[in-house]
């Protein structure tokens, strides 16, 4: 570590290169499995930097890997940038203004996210060029982490079975290290079937899909309070029949998100609710079929590259603020309430340590933290590669995610300080695991311990493909 200053300059050196890159991203929100122009303006710049690039990855059209160096340890860093749907917004202004009304924006920091971790990966380049020392760096462009579990698509076709570890981060308020707590999700898509008819001449010919579905909804519902309280199951429709009210509905189709705080618990709890969806379909005599989309693992804490970040995090500190960012990052807290901002302390346990609203400190190594019951693919790769995620302060405190607040600090200078910031501290773990094999020894050990027991399945079916059209 004695040298990590060096490969922060070569952060800095790079640095206004992948802000652009992450800026241009940001004005071309792509949803899942359709980030053609993003993935093309990541592949572009892995080529301009001399990386050796592999396209269509694990027959995804918008997954990349660009490669550098020769022989040595393989050290992956994982960038996204897919967005989300119904989030366009304006750059830079604290009241909801679309760019374009229902257009897509990106509500969670996928734009920032891939750059900076190409970012790292290019200083990490750089300095294994400058130093002489063998070794392989890897970015992974990995699509559709909003539901389309690209990265679990990745695993199961072999492309990380030769890396030695994965360095990661997310976008967010704080700048932690992310331990991992996450939940294994399914996305299911259960499809009934009946049979038409004249709702007031005919009803009893008919056999209603919609009535299907809706038992069901009752059924679950009732289930929920029979499933360990951190599980979580949500529905949504995506075919409703129809708009008639005097048709026997004869289809109809409802999406499930099916979550348990880990993979073990995750398959047992899809076959009780693939039960219900039977059990409706009996009850009006209608067929269904379960059509799993995508599944993700839960993530899999690495204490040795977790020790190790938090020692670089510690030895750069908190990003630096000036006061336009807090004065913009001010306005953007005045648009939600003291809710919002508690909530996000409280989780952090900063409660009375944060006095601004950006952080300007960081999360201390003892803090209680309440955890984050959200889902990644990343969790997929966690199972078969010793893996390590950082969170990047690039947002106001309390700032909800997947909302318009997040698209407008987007492109923000705090925000573009933050990814650098992260860049950083991720460069420096990926330098020492090049120079300290113990660290990648000690990893692996602490992945084969944590597995020896309950080995990695892929929570997708065989018969499961990329969700490209999704």
């Amino acid at each position: 570590m004695d040298n990590a200053p060096e490969i922060w300059n070569h952060v800095d050196r790079n640095a206004p290169d992948l802000i652009a890159l992450s800026d241009r991203v940001w004005g071309m929100p792509e949803t899942c499995y359709q980030e053609f122009k993003s993935v093309a303006e990541h592949t572009a710049e892995l080529r301009r930097q001399g990386f050796r690039v592999t396209e269509n990855v694990a027959g995804i059209p918008t997954a990349v890997i660009g490669e550098a160096g020769e022989g040595g340890p393989v050290v992956a860093f994982l960038g996204e940038y897919d967005a989300l749907p119904d989030l366009s917004q304006e750059a830079g202004v604290a009241e909801p203004k679309p760019l374009e009304r229902g257009a897509n924006g990106h509500g969670c920091g996928h734009n920032m996210l891939g750059a900076a971790a190409m970012l790292a990966a290019i200083a990490v380049r750089d300095w294994l060029e400058a130093s002489g020392t063998p070794g392989r760096v890897r970015y992974y462009g990995c699509p559709a982490e909003e539901g389309g579990a690209a990265k679990t698509f990745m695993v199961r076709a072999g492309a990380f079975d030769d890396v030695d570890i994965a360095i990661t981060w997310h976008p967010h308020a704080v700048a932690d290290v992310a331990v991992a707590d996450s939940l294994a999700n399914a996305r299911i898509d259960f499809v009934f079937k009946g049979k038409a008819a004249h709702a007031a001449a005919s009803p009893h010919l008919g056999r209603s899909a919609l009535d299907a579905v809706e038992l069901m909804n009752v059924g679950v519902n009732y289930l929920r309070e029979h499933v360990p309280t951190d599980s979580r199951i949500h529905y949504a429709f995506i075919d409703a029949g129809g708009i008639a009210p005097n048709v026997v509905q004869a289809n109809a189709t409802v999406r499930y998100l099916i979550r348990s705080p880990d993979l073990p618990g995750l398959m047992p709890l899809i076959e009780r609710v693939k039960k219900v969806a039977n059990g409706a379909a009996m009850m009006t005599e209608t067929s269904v079929e379960a059509h799993t989309l995508s599944a993700v693992a839960n993530c899999l804490p690495n204490e040795p590259l977790e020790t190790a970040m938090r020692r670089h995090l510690e030895m750069l500190g908190p990003p630096q603020f000036d006061d336009d960012d807090r004065a913009f990052a001010s306005a953007i807290m005045a648009t939600y309430g003291q809710e919002e901002v508690s909530h996000a302390l409280k989780m952090f346990d900063m409660e009375g340590r944060m006095p601004g609203p950006l952080c300007d400190r960081l999360v201390p190594a003892d803090a209680v933290r309440t955890g984050i019951a959200g889902s990644t693919d990343v969790g997929d790769v966690s199972w078969v590669v010793p893996t390590v995620q950082m969170w990047g302060a690039t947002y106001a405190i309390g700032t909800p995610f997947h909302t318009w607040q997040m698209v407008a600090q987007g492109k923000s200078p705090a925000a573009h300080k933050g990814m650098v910031h992260t860049s950083k501290v991720m460069a420096a773990l990926g330098k020492q695991a090049f120079e300290d094999p113990e660290l990648i020894a000690a990893a692996k050990a602490e992945l084969r311990r944590r597995t020896e027991k309950t080995p990695y399945v892929c929570p997708l079916p065989d018969e499961t493909q990329p969700p490209l059209d999704m």
